[in-house]
């Protein structure tokens, strides 16, 4: 079952941001569904190491509301698929960004053997217990040598108690997981800090949205709480986020 929190963070909110962006305009969409993790810096880091290519068909394992796949597609041409389990999230991208969404679980994908040239997995792996059920689902559907890139939460040493639905796997773990699925890592890097004032700027416009009409709602509450613990844990140093390519065997 998924944590309440869970479902307020991903579900609730995404229904919330779609609402936001059709109120303030459409050049606040990407930003704001990428929120909580993506920035310019860190998708084109994404991009380049998995070296899209216009027609690429990528398919985004748990794409929220759809920011990270519609910058790509805009950016390098790629025809996105976004694989979303949060059926309110999967509205959203649809609604933003007419995207083609299969509401899903990563663990159960339903898409052919070997039918998708690149795969994205972004701030997912943290979220999921059984992480070596949902790389063997993309492994399973990446044709040969493909590339699989990866933004996950990393934790320097194991969370007692960490906020509701997540569970950061360690460096170590991370590696081990991936090796084990049949993935060999190719390159690793921190997250970069830098995002642009314009970006940060309409995200921002979006929250404060958000919060106007929403901040009495048990879903905000919940959602809130849980941004608060986690960017405890980041400024404790007990958590990193890392940006991963990986690429099938």
């Amino acid at each position: 079952m998924t944590a309440p929190a869970m479902v307020a963070e991903f579900d609730d909110v995404a229904a919330w941001t779609a609402e936001a962006v059709e109120h303030l305009g459409d050049q606040h969409a990407i930003p704001a569904a990428c929120r909580g993790s993506s920035s310019p810096a860190a998708l084109a880091w994404l991009a380049e190491a998995c070296e899209l290519s216009p027609g690429d068909q990528l398919l985004d394992v748990g794409a929220g509301s759809g920011g990270p796949a519609a910058w790509a597609a805009r950016r390098f041409g790629v025809r996105p698929i976004l694989l979303e389990p949060m059926p309110s999230a999967g509205r959203a991208a649809a609604r933003l960004f007419g995207l083609p969404v299969v509401t899903a679980d990563g663990r159960h994908i339903p898409l052919r053997d070997a039918s998708i040239d690149v795969a994205w997995c972004l701030g997912v792996l943290c979220t999921v217990d059984d992480k070596a059920a949902v790389l063997r689902e993309i492994h399973r559907v990446l044709g040969p040598h493909a590339s699989l890139g990866l933004l996950v939460v990393v934790a320097n040493r194991p969370v007692p108690d960490p906020p509701d639905g997540n569970h950061f796997p360690t460096q170590s773990e991370l590696a081990d997981v991936l090796d084990h699925t049949g993935f060999d890592l190719i390159e690793q890097t921190e997250r970069p800090a830098a995002v642009p004032l314009s970006w940060t700027r309409r995200a921002a416009e979006v929250t404060a949205h958000i919060t106007a009409r929403y901040r009495t709602h048990p879903a905000y509450t919940l959602a809130t709480s849980q941004d608060t613990r986690l960017g405890r844990l980041f400024t404790d140093g007990e958590l990193t986020l890392q940006l991963l390519h990986a690429v099938k065997r």
